[in-house]
């Protein structure tokens, strides 16, 4: 799937790998993230993941206007899972918003595990 834009020119599509890129970067820049966890951590490993695989931490889904982003991250230990969430959330929706044109619905965040900083 992707995401288009619409406008008197013509269309512009958006395809999801460059919208969940645009999430992975966005959101790590948040403060109290320790990184990007694998979405398939279904048997209790998390994998934390390099800064070149950020999007297998990110799923979205797109239909025309309409995109809901799914996030799992690592947290850092010691800071309010739901204060860096909420900020994640901010950071992630207003980036993609401000660099597509495109409305961002909803974004889920999805807390794989936690990590004592060295």
């Amino acid at each position: 799937m992707s995401a288009k834009v619409t406008n008197q020119y013509g269309n512009i599509n958006i395809d999801d790998n460059v919208l969940a890129s645009i999430a992975g970067l966005a959101a790590m820049e948040c403060y109290g993230l320790v990184g990007m966890a694998s979405k398939n951590a279904t048997d209790g490993l998390v994998e934390l993941l390099k800064k070149e695989h950020l999007t297998k931490g990110v799923k979205v889904h797109s239909e025309d206007d309409r995109i809901v982003i799914d996030l799992y991250v690592v947290v850092q230990f010691g800071i309010s899972i739901s204060a860096v969430a909420s900020n994640i959330i901010e950071k992630v929706k207003y980036t993609v918003e401000n660099i597509t044109g495109l409305k961002v619905e909803k974004v889920n965040v999805n807390v794989q595990g936690v990590r004592v900083q060295k």
